[in-house]
């Protein structure tokens, strides 16, 4: 089994990586394997809200100037994935939200690439607006039908300069009890793979307000 995580900040060992490398650690302690993806120092533009990928159906984003697609396949073979984020005015890092909208539409245009894996947000964060973005990142997770990884606090860590997470005893804590949260799902998610049907998709509903 295999868990990729996305980290989301410019900063290639910064407080968010380190926040990873926490729970990456847990998962490893129990068999998993564990990869990071370092997407948010790249260049990755925004979704153009072309429908391309729902009309194609090829599990590719039209857009080819970035590793994007790449980036969709890596995580459609994990088990799991995590996606991490630093803070910034109060939400997502911007490369971040480039690639979590794009990626998940491409996903979600395809009969959800992602759907089933067990899912977790990180957040690392100087001083507020770690709750506000946690929330966010759930919004993929929860839209994709992931099986969401939980730990015993928001999964929030704080600090500045890179490697101050490490301060931050509960904030280690908690990705502690996450990595192994997670990779007690995993485990139970394959060993009842071949004995525990899982739900059919359904073609989604879509309304709006106007009438």
């Amino acid at each position: 089994m295999k868990v990729i995580a996305i980290n989301g900040s410019p900063h290639t060992e910064g407080n968010t990586w380190h926040a990873l490398k926490i729970v990456g650690t847990e998962l490893e302690r129990n068999g998993i394997d564990f990869e990071i993806l370092h997407i948010g120092n790249q260049a990755v533009r925004g979704c153009m809200a072309c429908g391309a990928c729902f009309k194609n159906r090829d599990e590719k984003c039209i857009i080819h100037t970035d590793s994007l697609n790449e980036w969709i396949q890596q995580i459609k073979a994990a088990d799991g994935f995590i996606l991490g984020s630093p803070v910034y005015y109060a939400g997502i890092a911007g490369t971040m939200k480039c690639f979590l909208d794009r990626a998940f539409y491409v996903a979600g245009s395809n009969g959800g690439l992602f759907r089933q894996k067990v899912g977790a947000a990180v957040v690392a964060v100087r001083r507020t607006g770690g709750s506000s973005t946690f929330d966010s990142l759930n919004h993929y997770l929860n839209y994709s039908e992931t099986i969401l990884a939980t730990s015993n606090y928001w999964n929030i860590s704080h600090g500045r300069v890179p490697g101050e997470v490490l301060q931050d005893a509960e904030g280690v804590q908690i990705m502690e009890v996450l990595g192994r949260n997670m990779a007690w799902l995993l485990h139970m998610r394959e060993q009842t793979k071949d004995t525990l049907t899982r739900p059919e998709p359904v073609r989604k509903i879509m309304t709006n307000f106007i009438r």
